[in-house]
């Protein structure tokens, strides 16, 4: 036992995840389990599997040099199939009868919204890494909440595209937005993002998810006379619009969230992504020894071309390794507030595959994403790169939160 105790302590070391001294540590046994909610199954499961692959990469890599002073982590797992109320039975089995130390999880905004209130209200701490609906850190006052994430709010996410299309000297955007919830909250951020520009949507057009085609709406767009298209929707219908686009021959910019980088929107549009631009919080780089680290490791796992989605994958193993960082700031301690406290004052630097984690959150926010670590990206020869390629140089400069 004391030989497993102090592989773990090593561990820790090895990791930078601790500074509290051994005899702080419980002295309990088994495995610490943790919970994982993302949709596994359909039109959402390629960001869903990408999470899961990137949690277990996390948890291999922990797990091989000790764990937690000796104890694996152990992934307790659930399918919430982009459904609002799977998610919230998901939600309450794992909070109430499986109780896990924390979880992880969701990729669909609306899930997450309808789950939200299990883990508030249970002080049971939940890390998105996926989901990037503004309203999911915005439900709870951050000094309250016990909700975090290391996705990009849709609130960045809609800001860095307008701020994109001002560079370019467009004005005339149009926008073709999904008559989800997402897309409800994707329009309002997109009309208020356009506004602090002094901008209008050009047009507004509003579409069914599961539609396999869009071209009479790209007609309306194209004759409204814009110069610019943002499309917000998922992966499967942001192909839907690049084909269809590409079908009516409209050649304006193609601008969209990050759900236009997933894997199901180049499947889908048959490959005619290619040239859309799209926010990225990470894209593969040669020059990042920790990216590409990571993307081994990933293949290792599951072997994939392209992968599902990057982003999904590296916010999770991210959130992984923040999560466990915490356990040891906890001094042990995972009650959501001892967690809570931990999460929002850590004891060191994370170095991640996102990006450096220099105090993440706060007790007055509990994004881990800022405006400024955005990336424009592209798709170019069937792969997520960077628009301006010499953005993959400029990614060696860490971008921390502000």
């Amino acid at each position: 036992m004391q030989a497993i105790r102090l592989a773990g302590l090593l561990a820790a070391i090895s990791l930078g995840l601790v500074t509290a001294p051994l005899q702080a540590q419980p002295n309990t046994t088994g495995p610490i389990r943790l919970g994982l909610i993302f949709p596994l199954t359909g039109g959402s499961s390629d960001m869903g599997n990408s999470a899961l692959v990137g949690a277990q990469v996390a948890v291999n890599e922990i797990n091989q040099v000790g764990g937690y002073l000796g104890r694996p982590l152990e992934l307790v797992v659930r399918d919430d199939m982009a459904d609002n109320d799977t998610g919230l039975k998901h939600a309450q089995d794992l909070v109430l009868k499986e109780k896990v130390v924390a979880t992880i999880g969701f990729c669909n905004s609306g899930v997450a919204m309808k789950a939200l209130d299990v883990f508030q209200n249970n002080q049971h701490t939940l890390i998105v890494p996926c989901a990037t609906g503004t309203a999911i850190t915005a439900k709870y006052p951050a000094a309250q909440s016990f909700i975090f994430r290391t996705a990009a709010p849709d609130q960045h996410q809609t800001q860095f595209l307008v701020d994109e299309i001002v560079k370019r000297g467009l004005t005339k955007v149009a926008l073709l937005v999904d008559s989800t919830g997402y897309g409800d909250a994707g329009l309002k951020d997109l009309e208020a993002a356009l506004g602090r520009a002094g901008l209008k949507p050009q047009a507004v057009v509003r579409f069914k998810v599961g539609v396999k085609t869009l071209e009479d709406e790209i007609k309306e767009l194209r004759n409204s006379g814009a110069d610019a298209l943002i499309g917000w929707t998922v992966g499967p219908e942001q192909g839907v619009i690049s084909a269809s686009r590409v079908a009516v021959g409209w050649k304006v910019p193609q601008f969209g969230p990050w759900g236009l980088s997933h894997a199901s929107a180049f499947n889908t549009s048959g490959g005619k992504v290619e040239g859309a631009l799209v926010v990225q919080t990470v894209l593969p780089n040669i020059f990042l020894e920790r990216n590409s680290t990571f993307l081994r490791n990933y293949n290792k796992v599951r072997k994939e071309q392209p992968i599902g989605s990057m982003m999904s994958a590296a916010q999770t193993y991210d959130a992984v390794n923040l999560l466990v960082r915490a356990m040891f700031d906890s001094r042990g301690d995972f009650s959501g507030p001892a967690m809570k406290k931990a999460l929002e004052n850590p004891s060191g630097i994370y170095r991640g595959v996102v990006t450096t984690y220099d105090r993440p959150f706060s007790d007055k926010d509990h994004d881990a994403i800022s405006l400024n670590m955005l990336w424009l990206g592209t798709w170019r020869n069937q792969e997520r790169a960077y628009h301006y390629k010499e953005d993959e140089k400029r990614a060696t400069v860490i971008r921390r939160k502000q």
